[in-house]
């Protein structure tokens, strides 16, 4: 039988940093990089000499750009592994990082995610052209999904902005988010036209910048003088990817993967606080939070409107901001998620605190299709 994360020996996330999620700029990515090392170093109170090996989780900047950027803290020659996986590529790695200290391989394990918008996202070519190659882009699948989701729950597609006004408000107290401002749903709707009743402000920005945890073992925080009252306990972790001859769709996989994390740290979704999950588009937010079970099907706007998913609500999803307002530079993605929950459960997020949080969630999806969930408590 399958080992579980749970079954290892305990993981705890001991140090987090970003570089700022942001436009397209002249900084090379090295930069990004070590700015957020060097911030989850200094927040650990460690020294790289520490670090046993390093994940580094990017989507657009070519092959093996870990080490130009590492040998700057010191080539001390251990294991450097990098992970592409669409934008759960910093789940990936995150997830890989944990596994390798619960195994005992390694007592101190850093992932960091890093990406600069140098190519266009595209998907890697199959080599056999499909009949609809093309025919629909991304938003203009979620501008249908909106409007389907509308109409099937009665409830206007306009309804569905105020996800966005959420996360805007939330992302406008983050001081590592790409979008810091806060917006009214006029603002939202006005917004530039995207697709269907989809404007930017409700789509997700695709800039650059860097993200970087480190996880370690309770040996390692001993060891090292970490501060215990800082950890955070990495309960759970699942992944899963569509199985063959049935293209599930990234509600179905978030379904299964987030079931089986929450069975796995032997909660329900009643017991999650705090929620950070791939929405890239406002419809997804609804979408995947149907899917954890925080809510039934179809009444996710009403308790939107009620304020249960706001900071200080029953469960604040999105602290952050959101992949809306935090942004999606892609490789950094996932592990901003865990940044941000590690910040929240520590009762260190500032005016975005959610006051009691005790149980996170991160949630992403990439495509292909793959989908990760890691569950977070404060021990």
């Amino acid at each position: 039988m399958a080992k579980r994360l749970s079954d290892l020996r305990p993981v705890y996330v001991i140090g987090i940093g970003w570089h700022r999620y942001q436009s397209l700029s002249d900084k090379p990515y090295v930069e990004l990089g070590l700015k957020a090392i060097r911030d989850a170093l200094s927040d650990a109170s460690i020294e790289w000499s520490e670090v046993e090996s390093s994940y580094v989780a990017t989507a657009r900047l070519g092959m093996a750009v870990g080490r130009p950027m590492l040998r700057h803290l010191g080539a001390h020659g251990r294991p450097l592994i990098h992970i592409e996986n669409a934008s759960a590529s910093g789940s990936a790695a995150f997830r890989q990082a944990c596994i390798e200290v619960g195994a005992g391989i390694s007592d101190v394990v850093l992932a960091v995610g890093l990406d600069k918008p140098s190519a266009p996202v595209q998907r890697a070519s199959a080599g056999v052209r499909g009949l609809a190659d093309g025919a629909i882009v991304p938003f203009t699948s979620f501008a249908l999904l909106t409007n389907e989701y509308a109409r099937h729950n009665h409830i206007a597609p306009e309804d569905i902005a105020l996800v966005a006004v959420k996360n805007h408000r939330n992302g406008a107290t983050n001081v590592n988010a790409q979008r810091q401002q806060v917006r009214t749903l006029e603002e939202v709707l006005s917004g530039r036209p995207v697709s269907g009743t989809l404007t930017a402000l409700q789509c997700t920005p695709v800039g650059e910048g860097a993200a970087a945890v480190i996880v370690a073992s309770e040996d390692a925080i001993r060891r090292l003088g970490v501060d215990p009252s800082r950890v955070v306990r990495v309960a759970a972790s699942a992944a899963a990817s569509e199985r063959g001859g049935s293209a599930r769709a990234d509600k179905e996989l978030t379904q299964e993967v987030v079931a089986a994390v929450l069975d796995e740290a032997n909660l329900s979704p009643t017991d999650l606080d705090i929620i950070e999950l791939h929405d890239a588009f406002t419809i997804e937010e609804l979408h995947y939070a149907e899917a954890t079970g925080v809510c039934p099907e179809g009444q996710f706007i009403p308790r939107l409107k009620e304020g249960e998913f706001d900071i200080g609500g029953r469960c604040a999803i999105s602290t952050s901001g959101g992949l809306i307002a935090f942004g999606h530079p892609i490789g950094p993605t996932g592990i901003g998620q865990v940044g941000e929950l590690t910040l929240q459960l520590r009762g260190e997020a500032g005016v975005r605190q959610h006051k009691g949080a005790k149980v996170g969630l991160a949630h992403m999806v990439g495509v292909g299709a793959v989908c990760y969930g890691h569950i977070l408590v404060r021990p």
